[in-house]
C-alpha cells in the first residue's frame, strides 16, 4: 500500500486539478486543463517502470474513480449554460482516461525491455491518441446525439476552418486536434521528469 499512496496522491490531484481548470478557456481552442491532464501518462509511466503493471494499473483506476466522482459532482453545478458537465462529458471523460490509460500500461510494459525512453513516449503518444479521439468523439460528435438527446452540443458541430487556418472542419475536430498537440508536447518535455524521477525512485527501492 505504502508505494501505491504516492502515485494514487499525484495521480487524484492531477485529476481534480484538470477537472477544475477544464473550465477556464487557454486561447480560442484550448482550456487550462489541456495542460494538466496529460501528466496522468507520466504518473502512469513512473509507477510501470518502477513497480510493474498491476501497481500502474491500480493508480489508474484509483485516477478513473476520482474522475467519476469529479464528473458527478460536475452534473450537479448548474453553469451559465446549464450543469457544468453533461453526462456526454461524463462518459466521454471515464472511458477515454480508462481506455487510454490502461491501454498505455499495456503498451509500456510491452516496451520495457528497450531503450529507456521507447515505453514512456510510444505509450505516452498512443494513449493520448486514443483518449483524445474518445472524449471528443463521444462528447461532441453529432451522430452520437442519441447518447443525450437534451443536450444540444450543435455549437460543436459549427464548420470552421480547422484551427482557424485548415480546411473545413466541426469546431469540436479543432479542439481535438489542439488537444492533441498539446499532449504531444507533453510527452516529449514530460521524457525529462520521467528520467529523474525514475532514478531518484529507484535508488530509494534499492
Amino acid at each position: 500500500m505504502s508505494r501505491l499512496l504516492p502515485g494514487v496522491i499525484a495521480m487524484a490531484a492531477i485529476v481534480v486539478a484538470s477537472n477544475i481548470l477544464v473550465q477556464f478557456l487557454f486561447g480560442q481552442w484550448l482550456t487550462w486543463g489541456a495542460f494538466t491532464y496529460p501528466l496522468a501518462f507520466l504518473v502512469t509511466d513512473v509507477m510501470n517502470r518502477i513497480y510493474g503493471p498491476s501497481t500502474a494499473r491500480k493508480v489508474v483506476f484509483a485516477g478513473f474513480v476520482t474522475g467519476v466522482i469529479c464528473s458527478l459532482i460536475g452534473t450537479q453545478i448548474q453553469g451559465e449554460f446549464g450543469p457544468l458537465v453533461t453526462w456526454r462529458i461524463a462518459i466521454g471523460s471515464g472511458l477515454a482516461f480508462l481506455t487510454a490509460q490502461l491501454l498505455d500500461v499495456a503498451i509500456f510494459d510491452r516496451l520495457r525491455e528497450g531503450t529507456w525512453w521507447r515505453a514512456p513516449l510510444a505509450s505516452s503518444l498512443v494513449g493520448s491518441a486514443v483518449d483524445t479521439a474518445l472524449f471528443f468523439t463521444i462528447a461532441f460528435a453529432g451522430f452520437l446525439t442519441f447518447v443525450e438527446p437534451g443536450n444540444d452540443v450543435s455549437w460543436a458541430g459549427e464548420v470552421l476552418p480547422l484551427l482557424g487556418q485548415g480546411p473545413d472542419a466541426p469546431l469540436w475536430v479543432s479542439l481535438a486536434v489542439a488537444d492533441w498537440g498539446v499532449k504531444l508536447a507533453l510527452a516529449l518535455i514530460a521524457l525529462v521528469p520521467f528520467r529523474l524521477i525514475v532514478g531518484r525512485m529507484t535508488a530509494r527501492v534499492a
